[in-house]
Order: structure tokens, then C-alpha cells, then sequence
């Protein structure tokens, strides 16, 4: 079964990856970027959703910041920890750059990630990084508009209700600090080559290059 879905999320985000580089050209001309560029295929970062304490945060929060967005959930057993630790060690590459760079996690199970708990967790790999949820319906305006797929199962007969999986698509969303989409990452590039065009992505931003 973990196999199956692996298959689908795999597949998802290939589609998403392909079709996206059909449509891209390249808008930087004095830089090569390694990851796929969207830019202009996407949209603005823009949403409203809950952080620790129940704090309401939008993206005016994350205002002159990189940002590194992803969709999840915290009791995720591969996919998401997989990232989180991947993204942290990019955040650690960066050096000086890091301080204009935020990893942010949505989780897609807000029934069972409670601000407090998804932040919880995202502190353990990043104490930087922002845990965000919200309502059902919050998250999926959100995961429609930047074309992510998941599936929440209906828990087994007779099981708990707090036991039930999980599928999502995956794939990193990288918006400069204007809040722009510029970069989409797979969860397979090596950290290097998206730290590199992090850095280059802040740089530019900065007039650097």
C-alpha cells in the first residue's frame, strides 16, 4: 500500500513538474537556475491561516522573506520529516542568507495538527520554520490554488478516530521576498542545487545580481 501511494504521489508531482516546465521560458536572464522556474505560473503567495497560540498569519507576515512552502502533516512517517530535515539543511547552507528565509509547513490534516502541534514539530527540526493549519475548507482553497493533491481516509471500522492515513503530493514551493512564485522543487534534487538557487534567488532580490 505505502508503495501504491508512493507510485501516486510520484506521479503527481511529475505531472505537475512537467507541465509547468512546458510552460516556462526563462525570465533571469543573468541567472541559470537549477530547479524549475514558474515564475508567472503561479500564484502570488497569498493566504490566511493559524500559527501557534491560534495567531492568525498571512502572508504580509512573511513580507521580505524567501519563502519555502510545503504541504503536509505532522504525522506524516516518511515524506514530510524527509523534507523538513532536507530544507533545514539547506537553511544551515545558506550562512549569513538565512536569516531571509522561512521554511513554512501547511499541514493538510488540520483535523489532528493543532497550531500548537504542527509548530511543535516543525521546531524540532527548525526553530525558524512556521507550522500553519486552518479550517478544511482553508486548506483546500489553498492546496487548489497551487495545484496539490491529497486525500484524507476515512478511519478503519472500528479503529480510533484519530487513526487514518494520509496521501499528498509533494514538491517544494520557493517564493522570493515579494512573495512571487519563482521555484518549484521536487522532493529528489539534492540539497546543494536547491540551496544553491536559494541563494542565488535571494541574492537577486537584494540587486546582488
Amino acid at each position: 500500500m505505502k508503495r501504491i501511494m508512493g507510485m501516486k504521489r510520484r506521479g503527481f508531482i511529475a505531472l505537475l513538474l512537467s507541465s509547468l516546465v512546458a510552460l516556462t521560458g526563462c525570465t533571469d536572464q543573468n541567472v541559470k537556475w537549477s530547479l524549475y522556474d514558474v515564475s508567472g505560473h503561479l500564484p502570488d503567495l497569498e493566504f490566511s491561516l493559524q500559527g501557534a497560540g491560534n495567531k492568525t498569519i498571512t502572508q504580509n507576515d512573511l513580507r521580505g522573506k524567501t519563502v519555502l512552502m510545503f504541504f503536509g502533516y505532522a504525522s506524516c512517517p516518511d515524506i514530510c520529516p524527509t523534507t523538513m530535515a532536507q530544507l533545514t539543511e539547506v537553511i544551515q547552507k545558506l550562512g549569513n542568507e538565512a536569516k531571509d528565509v522561512r521554511i513554512v509547513f501547511v499541514s493538510v490534516d488540520p483535523h489532528r495538527d493543532t497550531p500548537d502541534i504542527l509548530q511543535a514539530y516543525v521546531d524540532a527540526f527548525n526553530k525558524n520554520a512556521i507550522g500553519l493549519t486552518g479550517t478544511e475548507t482553508q486548506i483546500a482553497n489553498l492546496a487548489r490554488k497551487y495545484r496539490i493533491a491529497y486525500q484524507i481516509e476515512k478511519p478503519k471500522p472500528g479503529a480510533n478516530a484519530d487513526t487514518y492515513d494520509v496521501t499528498h503530493s509533494r514538491g517544494v514551493f520557493i517564493f522570493d521576498n515579494k512573495g512571487k512564485a519563482r521555484l518549484l522543487a521536487s522532493d529528489t534534487e539534492a540539497v546543494d542545487l536547491v540551496t544553491q538557487d536559494v541563494r542565488q534567488l535571494v541574492e537577486m532580490t537584494k540587486g546582488k545580481i
